[in-house]
């Protein structure tokens, strides 16, 4: 009787991930298994059916100027925002989760970029770095500093996107933050006060390691946003001037729908993924060990 209700339970229960499964499956699974398999064919032209080629394409990819430039540009927009971004966004939860006159209405400024679509946040800063009239040109030239074309620059492209994303993802990883730290229990505090521990000794001691879930989470997603946000490219530089903006998503959909080359663009999707589940894994690997104590 107990074996059946075991059997019962466990089928009631891989009925209800059922939906999730299925959806996964489709959306998530299919997809790659199809664009790895796209990846060893060449690209089907009009009568022209798709060829095996083995690894020609990746061989192609190796030998691609363009890619490791555009490699090297996300590892630059990486390093530049996920830092800036998750350390930011810890202070602003610290300072917002404080005693402080008018607490929602700042929470409600640090979210509000958050909530913009990434279209309109473009459009706003492609207006402060226009030459002449933008806001930055403005402060640059009241300070005594001559005017500058900040976007057609190579050497300040890509520092002015960075900019632009950390305004754009600091408050959504403050909410985050801002959840865990009311989760923290206040007997902590008031216990370390007892013991006469100072404000930086009870964070660094007591709330930053509660904090490691969080981070872990925060670090993640930074690092996947890192990758997929391209939609500031199209409004702002179309991946210029002479690649210097271009990242390693952008440059994917050019080759894919611009240049028509699905078989190579499935090859790039492909060094996404195993990109994405390298620095994920290693995430995992170096900053789990401290997420729960031992």
């Amino acid at each position: 009787m107990k074996l059946n209700t075991k059997i019962s339970t466990q089928v009631y229960g891989c009925l209800l991930l059922l939906p999730a499964a299925c959806l996964l499956v489709l959306f998530t699974h299919y997809p790659v298994l199809e664009t790895l398999k796209s990846s060893f064919f060449t690209t089907p032209r009009g009568l022209r059916e798709a060829a095996f080629v083995g690894l020609e394409n990746y061989s192609m990819l190796l030998e691609d100027d363009v890619f490791w430039q555009v490699l090297c540009n996300n590892a630059i927009f990486s390093l530049g925002t996920i830092p800036v971004s998750v350390a930011l966004a810890l202070i602003m939860a610290l300072w917002v989760n404080g005693k402080l006159p008018a607490k929602s209405w700042v929470r409600a400024a640090y979210f509000t970029p958050t909530i913009l679509p990434m279209i309109a946040v473009a459009n706003i800063w492609l207006f402060f770095y226009t030459p002449q009239i933008g806001l930055v040109d403005k402060i640059v030239t009241a300070l005594g500093g001559a005017s500058h074309n900040w976007l057609g620059d190579p050497a300040t492209v890509l520092p002015c996107l960075i900019i632009m994303t950390i305004w754009k993802e600091a408050g959504f990883f403050m909410i985050f933050y801002l959840a865990a730290l009311q989760a923290i229990p206040p007997e902590l505090q008031e216990a370390a006060r007892v013991e006469g521990a100072g404000r930086w000794y009870f964070f660094r001691r007591v709330t930053l390691p509660l904090l490691m879930p969080t981070t872990l989470f925060v670090f993640i997603n930074a690092t996947i946003n890192s990758f997929k946000l391209v939609d500031h490219l199209f409004i702002m530089t179309k991946g210029g001037p002479d690649n210097a903006s271009s990242l390693l998503l952008y440059y994917i959909y050019e080759v894919a729908f611009s240049f028509w080359d699905t078989a190579y663009a499935s090859t790039l999707t492909i060094v996404l993924l195993a990109l994405l589940a390298v620095l994920a894994i290693t995430q995992f690997v170096f900053i789990e060990r401290k997420v729960h104590y031992q």
